[in-house]
């Protein structure tokens, strides 16, 4: 891990630790996957989640969030990866998805993966790359967003 990147901050899985009204706030005001996102649902994925807070160390002033959806044993989604636009330009995201990645290894699981439409760069960094056989996957849209557009 890129320790260097993370001098002044902590990372911890500490849920008491979190601070729900700013993680909702991020997401649901600062990201492109989560606009409008309501309270309720947010409260429900943290709940059901492995949570990462990144924090300023000292203040405790939280500074980033990610969350994992696992059964800690073969699979796991990385998602909701958000970093403080006043922190970013560190290498917080880097050094929070290597942690989360250090964190998960000892599960032996067999893959974590992730959807991005923007990070592609900070994830490549940690080693995450483009699905092999994407023609292998399928996903079912529960909620209809839609005509898809080509």
């Amino acid at each position: 891990m890129n320790d260097h990147a993370l001098d002044g901050y902590e990372i911890s899985t500490d849920p008491a630790c979190l601070d729900a009204d700013r993680v909702h706030h991020w997401l649901s005001t600062d990201s492109y996957w989560a606009v409008d996102r309501p309270r309720e649902l947010q409260d429900r994925a943290v709940a059901g989640s492995l949570n990462f807070g990144l924090y300023e160390t000292g203040s405790g002033r939280q500074a980033g969030y990610a969350r994992v959806v696992t059964d800690h044993a073969t699979f796991a989604w990385l998602c909701d990866v958000y970093i403080c636009r006043d922190d970013r330009g560190r290498g917080l995201g880097t050094a929070l998805v290597e942690a989360i990645a250090d964190h998960l290894t000892p599960c032996g699981l067999s893959r974590l993966t992730l959807a991005t439409k923007d990070a592609h760069g900070v994830y490549e960094k940690v080693g995450f790359r483009a699905l092999v056989s994407p023609e292998q996957w399928m996903t079912l849209g529960l909620i209809d967003p839609g005509p898809v557009e080509i």
